[in-house]
């Protein structure tokens, strides 16, 4: 039988995966019908992800990692904006 932390985190994996598929999907849509379906969704599934992960950290089957430090978050930023010359 599964204990309660195992089915918290096996849900969040699901989800998380459902979203990925969802970043694929819908860029590639042209209906836009569908595209907005897909995004409708996209959204519940990640309201579903929040709740979950809140879940996840009140229990501490999550623990976020440390926040990043200026000097890191400049760093991403610089490599982020400025292409890399080939």
């Amino acid at each position: 039988m599964l204990n309660e932390k195992t089915m918290v985190v096996d849900a969040l994996t699901g989800v998380n995966g459902e979203l990925t598929r969802f970043g694929e999907m819908i860029p590639q849509t042209e209906n836009m019908e569908l595209k907005q379906c897909l995004k409708q969704l996209r959204n519940e599934c990640e309201m579903s992800q929040e709740k979950l992960y809140q879940v996840a950290r009140e229990k501490s089957y999550y623990v976020p990692a440390e926040k990043a430090s200026q000097q890191e978050i400049d760093h991403v930023k610089s490599i982020l904006t400025h292409p890399v010359m080939k």
